[in-house]
């Protein structure tokens, strides 16, 4: 049997992702899902202060554990006929390595570190230097950060890197460069010993490093050194070359070769962002906004390039050529909580589960942990049930979606989610009602923000957990958007969307967009919006915007600082 064999490996939040599909129709061969260990037990992260890290080696053991198990469920041949590797990854989620390329952490000396580990895209430490960034950027004729939505987030790379640098003596000494996970991935499976050896996507580096090419590469030196010392000369560190996914990183080194039980001659693809690869995966159409909806969400955005020249869309995650299509302009948007929205509401309706029931003289131990498991897989669709159920008011309960700040548009981690309108009716489902439209409000926001600033919005696309799982929220979407959405079929589109990138770099294909129409899986739903909910939903969203204006106001004020403008 002579199969053309590809591999797309997805590190998400939670897990990495690894699936074995075959290239000539995209059709599934095997999959495989790691959990991460370290991360799983919460170790490294401290919630209350925004600090979330990852240790390298749940990344690498992930990786080894995954491919080997697609590779085994495939079968004796399998192994023979794979062409090529290319991986996604969160983003930002940097880390300090040394001159060899290796991450702080894989070392003794800073193995229980969480500075020298992966700063999760959604630690949120570098507020502070975020706000420094922006108000720094006003003071220059250039404005570097025009092509990021004109603000700077606290979950990129610049922010991260200035926070570590500033808080831990040791990795500062010992940091010989900074790097997105998404590049790092790749130069460990090609056998780079050498820091100044790793490629670097254009993806993160346009997106999040403030790489331009009108800037000829990264802002000067001065721009940094200027905003703090510690950032001097740090850009010789970096990179001056990017590239396309659709390009090479090189091939299987023969360490990794030998542990995986594959070949050297197995091409390893150009890495990028989980969001820009899935919307590949999903079938991505220009001016479609294709939604990553888990627990955050990236929300993707292609147009031709020539259609969009001039256009800047304010307040976005960046507009960078090639990011997810080459010869497209890729555009990004999203927001920091999603599915994360409702994982917060179910940990706190499950807090006497966790807490009490296993102090029950009623049941045993282990019934308390399996009752425990079996309540907390039911609680959101049982909520999603009773929720629908409830008649559609313009007076009903309001949320604001911010429980992990404001991605877009203008980026503001330090805003906060509320809820309004609460009474002695107010029940479990009526909440988590108002926060699921709060979600899909904060989607709203997003379109318009598009819509406002010359780029239309033509049709919507959902992929990932949330858009296959939830019909209730998928349902809500439509009517909020007055705008159909269409589900995507696969269940895996970050890592599908890996996998037509290595079709691509494997040659198999000679573009990323005969790769997506060849492999791609289709769409298995559409949502049409409820026209007798529409108007009301258009109600609430203009009270949705007055409410969450006035708060934003009264965060600000109490800190007595401007984000955009100000250090924070």
């Amino acid at each position: 049997m002579n199969q053309n064999l590809v591999l797309g490996i997805d590190y998400g939040t939670d897990s990495v992702r690894s699936i074995l599909v075959d290239a000539s129709n995209g059709s599934e061969i095997s999959s495989a899902v790691f959990f991460y260990p370290r991360w799983k037990k919460g170790l490294y992260c401290e919630p209350g202060l925004n600090q979330f890290r990852q240790h390298p080696l749940d990344y690498v053991e992930g990786l080894e554990a995954t491919i080997k198990e697609c590779i085994q469920k495939a079968g004796p041949e399998a192994a023979a006929n794979v062409r090529a590797i290319s991986i996604d990854t969160t983003g930002s989620t940097p880390v300090a390595v040394d001159s060899s390329g290796t991450p702080l952490a894989l070392l003794p000396e800073f193995a229980e570190n969480p500075n020298a580990m992966f700063v999760l895209w959604k630690d949120h430490t570098s507020v502070k230097e975020a706000g420094e960034i922006n108000n720094h950027a006003t003071k220059f004729d250039i404005n570097y950060l025009q092509f990021v939505g004109g603000i700077y987030s606290s979950e990129w790379f610049w922010a991260k890197l200035l926070h570590i640098l500033r808080i831990d003596e040791k990795v500062r000494e010992a940091c010989s460069s900074w790097v997105e996970h998404c590049d790092w991935i790749p130069f460990l499976l090609t056998g780079g010993n050498e820091s100044s050896q790793i490629k670097r996507g254009i993806c993160a580096a346009g997106h999040k490093a403030l790489w331009a090419e009108e800037f000829k590469g990264l802002p000067p030196d001065e721009f940094f050194s200027s905003l703090d010392p510690l950032l001097a000369c740090f850009t010789e560190k970096l990179f001056t070359s990017v590239y396309t996914s659709s390009e090479q990183a090189g091939h299987l080194s023969e360490e990794w070769a030998e542990k995986l039980g594959l070949s050297t001659d197995i091409t390893v693809g150009i890495g990028a962002f989980d969001a820009h690869m899935g919307a590949v995966g999903g079938q991505i159409e220009p001016y479609h906004l294709s939604k990553v909806m888990g627990t955050s969400t990236c929300d993707m955005l292609v147009a031709p390039s020539a259609e969009v020249d001039g256009v800047l869309v304010g307040g976005i995650c960046g507009q960078v050529p090639g990011s997810v299509i080459p010869g497209m302009m890729g555009m990004e948007a999203g927001q920091s909580a999603f599915g994360d929205t409702y994982a917060w509401f179910r940990k706190i309706l499950a807090w006497p589960l966790e807490n009490l029931l296993s102090q029950s003289n009623v049941i045993d131990g282990e019934t308390a942990s399996r009752l425990t498991e079996e309540i907390n897989h039911k609680i959101i669709s049982e909520l999603s049930i009773q929720a629908a159920k409830i008649p559609l008011s313009e007076n009903d309960e309001l949320a604001i979606d911010w429980l992990n700040g404001r991605r877009t548009p203008d980026a503001n981690q330090l805003l906060k989610g509320a809820l309004f309108g609460l009474n002695l009716g107010t029940d479990a489902p009526r909440i988590f009602r108002a926060l699921a439209e709060a979600t899909c409000f904060g989607a709203k926001r997003i379109v318009d923000r598009f819509n406002e600033q010359g780029v239309p919005v033509k049709g919507l696309i959902g992929l990932g957990g949330v858009a296959k799982k939830s019909s209730f929220i998928m349902q809500m979407m439509a009517d909020v958007m007055n705008m159909p959405i269409k589900i995507h079929r696969s269940e895996q589109t970050c890592a599908a969307g890996a996998a037509m990138f290595a079709a691509t770099v494997a040659g198999l294909y000679p573009t990323v967009e005969d790769a997506m129409e060849n492999m791609g899986q289709g769409f298995e739903a559409e949502y049409h919006p409820d026209k007798e909910r529409v108007g009301v939903y258009a109600n609430r969203y203009r009270k949705f915007i007055m409410l969450s204006d006035d708060i934003e106001n009264h965060i600000m004020e109490k800190n007595g600082k401007t984000y955009t403008n100000e250090s924070v």
